[in-house]
């Protein structure tokens, strides 16, 4: 039986300009067999959530420096929920500090993945729960 490829939209919310670690995440997750949308830069919640609808996705990574992590993130979050994407995951890559970590996983965020992650990690993590059995 053919199943079908994991799709992740890779997202940088707000004015970050920096999407190294974006286009990194994004290209490992392609070489390991995934569909990856990649949105760009300077993407608003709202584009991020109808994006993520649009290509039916699995799972969200959001990239973000901008320290706006705890505003941005919940307000996508809540917007895939609105939009009936409960089961869509959400990741976020970047500079997070580590107090924010608790507080935006209890808003929804699946996993924090900071710097120095290896997108190994990041691979086997999105495998082992994308779908997974309820």
């Amino acid at each position: 039986m053919n199943e079908r490829k994991i799709r992740v939209l890779v997202a940088k919310p707000g004015l970050d300009g920096h999407d190294r670690g974006a286009k990194v995440v994004a290209r490992a997750l392609r070489d390991a067999g995934m569909e990856v949308i990649y949105t760009g830069l300077r993407q608003t919640p709202e584009m991020i959530a109808s994006a993520a609808l649009q290509e039916d996705v699995d799972a969200v990574g959001i990239s973000i420096l901008s320290g706006a992590h705890n505003t941005l993130c919940p307000r996508i979050i809540n917007l895939l929920r609105e939009s009936g994407m409960d089961d869509c995951l959400v990741f976020v890559g970047g500079i997070i500090p580590q107090e924010d970590i608790a507080g935006l996983k209890e808003k929804g965020v699946f996993e924090v993945f900071l710097p120095g992650t290896s997108t190994e990690d990041v691979v086997k993590i999105l495998r082992e729960n994308v779908r997974k059995e309820v």
